[in-house]
This record gives structure tokens, sequence and C-alpha cells, in this order.
């Protein structure tokens, strides 16, 4: 390969994951070895290999206790957040706590494996890089990652940490709904139907997460008025209450409770989310599985209107945030223009049912595809910041927003906001302290993020000490604290002493839960590791294919072969299935010692089969 490619831009999602590049004036969204456009963002360990992606979705019912998926509802997040203590009820592998940071156990080649959620994550960009080397023949290196709108600072840099360790260069973390405005922008300039000043809301409703953002769209400039969400609401949840339903459906009908049964509450997960879809299209759909659990054949049935109401007071909390999200903007829904659907879940009729009579009737924007919007804008975003000199994007200007309050607490009371919610950013804004006590040497700053008055209810980032302080009574020491929030939506803090001058300052993140340098770069290393090791495994199992194939495909000929004495048959049926009974006692062997044997039995064959029996052994290989 040469040495690299574009920078390319990727979803990062919840349930699936889709990486593009903008060539030849457009985005391309690359397909994955199945030749699927998206890829499962899930990760699976055996005893032989670790599969990434679809390959690993696919054995998700043969081996659930392994099998990992939704690391972006860990990632950034403590053990004890009521979030991930709901999850680990419907998730069917282990998830500890170590130093209140969650960590995924799987058994890996025999062996008890404890993982990050970064370095899961990791290993799903680590496919989705791999996804666009293939297709572009150069390495990649640089990437836009995106997240949703609603993750904290904490989640964002965890995020930018996964991309670390996956061996890239993170340009920029984008927010998943300005990333498919950018799309929708694009997609609107193509079709000349981009002109004025557009108001825009995206409603972004994935596997996982949903966003909505308010834009004010003009020429180039997208600037975000407003942004809400939820980061714990999706499709997953659409299908935890279709599973909770069916569950409790075999408990009446076969006094049998399956959610004690990982494999069989998982096979029936993935019936579920089958007939979600279907639903989406039908008005009625059956479950059929076999032999379910306990020699249970299960057949159920469930209508769209059941499902709707299994989940209507979901739906309606998405349409409380699209008002929440309208009443920060300050805008009347009278003057959206556009109303752009974005993620899987937004196929389901009955959200966009909800959201077309919400706002009065007009027509939903469906004009760019909802699994592909985040993914192209990434990829656009990407190709700007790489220089891009195409006209329809060079100079495309994003204003996204700070998605949470941030202020610090010194006495643990009342937080004091230095930055609202839904500020411009990059921003940078201070505010002015005094000493709370007589005396003191240091004035301890703690940094929090959310919306309650009292701080204690709001995720605490981390602390600041500015030492060295001039000795004085109560409120005679003047403090400054600035925070600065950059285009990544990461917070830098620092905090000045008025009188004699002394400043300290920092990168604000959650310390406990976020990993320390030397821990990303060991992870960067097994990351590479882990990837040899796969790539080790994949050479062994092609040679010993290639000689397993060559052995039967010789067979088949030699068989076939009328002008070859009996003698000469037989001794050749024996090497074969010499070679074929080694093969499958020696499935762990090394490529080179199946291509050594493949090479022998080949010289073996040229040497006693003669030339005008018409086999020829080159050919058969």
């Amino acid at each position: 390969m040469a040495e690299y490619g574009p920078a390319v831009g990727i979803d990062l999602g919840t349930t699936y994951s889709c990486v593009g590049v903008w060539q030849q004036y457009r985005v391309q969204i690359i397909v994955n070895d199945q030749g699927n456009r998206t890829t499962s963002s899930c990760v699976a360990f055996t005893d032989t290999e670790r599969f990434i992606g679809d390959a690993a979705r696919n054995q998700v019912a043969l081996n659930p206790e392994n099998t990992i998926f939704d690391a972006k509802r860990l990632i950034g997040r403590k053990f004890t957040d009521s979030t991930v203590q709901s999850d680990l009820k419907v998730w069917p592998f282990k998830v500890i706590d170590k130093d209140n940071k969650p960590m995924i156990v799987v058994n890996y080649k025999g062996v008890e494996k404890l993982f990050s959620p970064e370095e899961l994550s990791s290993m799903v960009l680590i496919k989705m890089k791999e996804i666009a080397e293939n297709f572009l023949g150069k390495k990649i290196k640089d990437a836009v990652v995106t997240v949703p709108a609603h993750f904290n600072d904490s989640q964002r840099q965890a995020t930018k940490d996964a991309g670390t360790i996956a061996g890239l260069n993170v340009l920029r973390i984008l927010v998943e709904p300005t990333a498919a405005a950018v799309a929708y922008g694009l997609d609107q300039k193509l079709t000349n139907t981009l002109t004025g000043e557009k108001i825009v809301l995206i409603f972004d409703l994935g596997g996982g997460t949903f966003d909505v953002s308010l834009l004010k769209i003009k020429k180039d400039i997208f600037e975000v008025l407003a942004t809400a969400g939820d980061t714990h609401l999706g499709g997953e949840d659409f299908d935890n209450r279709m599973v909770n339903h069916f569950v409790e459906e075999i408990k009446m009908k076969h006094n049998k409770d399956i959610s004690v049964n990982a494999k069989a509450l998982r096979r029936l997960r993935n019936h579920c989310e089958r007939a979600k879809r279907i639903l989406s299209c039908n008005a009625m759909t059956t479950i059929d599985i076999d032999s379910l659990y306990e020699g249970i054949d299960y057949t159920g049935k469930i209508s769209r209107a059941k499902f709707e109401d299994l989940n209507m007071d979901m739906f309606r909390s998405c349409l409380d945030i699209v008002e929440k999200c309208l009443e920060d903007g300050g805008m009347e829904k009278s003057r959206v223009h556009d109303v752009v659907l974005v993620g899987g879940s937004t196929r389901i009729p009955k959200v966009q049912q909800l959201l077309q009579e919400f706002f009065d009737g007009n027509e939903l924007c469906k004009s760019i595809n909802p699994d592909e919007a985040v993914a192209c804008g990434a990829a656009i975003q990407a190709a700007v910041l790489s220089g891009a000199t195409e006209n329809i994007i060079r100079d495309i200007v994003l204003l996204d927003v700070s998605p949470l309050s941030l202020g610090v607490d010194m006495e643990g009371e009342v937080m004091s906001i230095i930055i609202p919610r839904n500020t411009t950013i990059p921003t940078s804004k201070q505010s002015h302290y005094n000493n709370s006590c007589d005396y003191q040497k240091s004035i301890l700053f703690k940094v929090y993020e959310g919306e309650r008055p009292c701080s204690k209810d709001n995720n605490l980032l981390g602390e600041l000490r500015l030492n060295g302080i001039p000795s004085g009574l109560r409120d005679e020491v003047k403090a400054s604290v600035t925070f600065d929030i950059d285009l990544n939506g990461v917070l830098h803090v620092t905090a000045e002493c008025k009188i004699n001058g002394v400043k300290t300052n920092a990168t604000i993140t959650n310390d406990k839960g976020r990993l320390a340098a030397n821990e990303i770069e060991r992870m960067t290393r097994d990351a590479e590791t882990y990837r040899a090791e796969d790539e080790l495994f994949m050479k062994n199992i092609k040679a010993m294919n290639a000689y397993e194939d060559y052995a039967y495909n010789m067979r088949s000929a030699i068989r076939a072969a009328g002008n070859l004495n009996s003698a000469t048959k037989k001794k050749a049926e024996n090497a074969i299935k010499e070679a074929i009974q080694w093969v499958n006692a020696n499935r762990s062997a090394e490529a080179a010692e199946y291509n050594s044997r493949k090479s022998d039995l080949g010289a073996f064959f040229n040497s006693m089969i003669p030339s005008h029996t018409g086999i020829k052994i080159e050919e058969v290989e």
C-alpha cells in the first residue's frame, strides 16, 4: 500500500457503523467485506479467534457471553451510572466495576480478559479503517469520528482515546446531527434547493441514542442554534420492550422463564429486531423459533399496534425533546423549513406520524439515507479539514454548541455556571471568585457539567487546585477561572490569582474514568498485537483451506480420470486420504507447514501421474 490515503469520516454507531470518503465531487460510502454499506458495531471472542463487525454479529446466538455490543452505551460512563446498571440486566456479557469504570469480561483463547469500552470501540474503528483501506488501496491515518450531540466531555474524550488506540489521528470529534445537517446541505446544493436562509431540525433516532438539533443554514455556514437529546434512547430500547413482552408471554403459555438463559434470550432478541423492521412495512408479523428453550418450539404474533403501544411513552418522550430544543433555540415550530429524518429508527411509522402531527402535518424530509447521512457529513468535514479545494464543499463552516452547562462549585452548594448550554463553540469565558475562608493557602475548583442548580446533582468532570495564593481574610483574595471549549467540545480550564499572578491550568476530564496516557499507549500496542494475531490466524486458515481444497480437487480429478491404472489411482487416493486426515488432526498448524505439505503433495502427483492422463496438477491447484 502507498503511504497514506485521504481522510475518512466514520459514524461510530451503537448498533451499526459506517465509513465514507470524499471522492470525485461526492461522498463514497464504502461497503464492507460482506457487501454491506453499514457494519455491525460488534466484537466477538472465541477459543481460536476474534471477530469484528458482521462476522461477530452472525455468531452472537452461539456465543452470547463473549459477543460484545453496545460499547457506545458504556464509553465515558461510570459503572455506577444508572443507565449502565439498567443495561446490565439485559446484556448477556459480563461487566464488572474497576475503580468505578465499567470493564467487560470475556474469555479469549481460553484466558479471561478485561477490556475497557474504549478498547472495544477502537476494535470497531480498526474494522472501519480496514474497510476504507481495502477500498482505497492506501493506509488510513486521518479521520473525523462522530458522537451523539449530548455526549458529555468524558464521553467525547473517551471516543477520541478510542480513535488513538485504533491508530487514527482524529481530526475532529463531530456531533452526529451536525454531520447529518452537512449531508443534507450538500444534497440541497446538488438539487439547487438550498436558497437563502433555512431553519432545519435534525431528528436523529438511532440504535442507542437520540439527538435533536436546530440549525440555521445560509450558504456554507451551518450554525447550530440549540441541541437536545437522550444518550440512552433508541432502537435497542424498543427491541427490549418487545423482548420483555414475549418473555412474559412465554411464561404464561409454557410456564418457562427464558430470561435465565443467555442463548435463548439472544435468539429471541434477534427475532425481535427482525420483527421490528418488518412492522415498519407490515401490520402484523410472526416470530417462529425452533427449540428456543428446554424443547419449546415457540411461535408468537405481534401487531404494529401492539409494538406501538409497548413503546408509546418513549415515542412521546422524543417529541418532548423536540419541544425542548425549539424552546432553547427560541424558535416557533412554524418557522422550521425542513425536519430531516436521520437514523434507522426513524423508519418506524408511528415515530413519523407523531412527528408530522407535531409539525402541523408538514411533510418530513426523507431525501437523505438515514443510515448513511452521519457518515456522509463526517466524510465531507474530513475533506474540508484536509484542505479540499472543490467549490461545493471547501468553504463549509460549522458552528456547533456545547450541549450542557459548565461551571464550578467551590463550597459544595450552588453551581456557578460559566458556560451555559447551547453556547456556540469554540468559546472562551471567564468568571471571578474570592477565597471562601480566612488565610487559605489554595483554592479548589470543582468543575461540573449539567443543568441542576445543586452541584452534586450534576456530573463532576474534575478538580483544579490553585496553589500559592497570598494569605488573606475571606473574600480578600480574588481568582479568575477561564473555561475554553475547543472544536471537539473538550474543556480546558485555567485558574489565576489576580493578586500575585500565580496560575494553573488543565484539560478537564473525568480523571477517575479517563484512560491515563500510559494506558492508551498500552492499549494501542495491544490493538496492534491483536491485529497481527488476527492476520496470522487468517493467513493460517487460508493456507489450510488451500491445502485441503487441493487434496479434494485432486481426488475428484483422479476419480474422474478413465485412463489411469488402478495401482496409481490407489496410491494417489491413499496420499490424498493421508493429507485430509492430517489436516483434520492439525487444524492449528502454521501456514508454512500447510504450504510445504501442499508443495510436497503436488510434487508427489507430478512424479506419479503420467501426462497423457490429462490431469494437470497446476490447474487443479
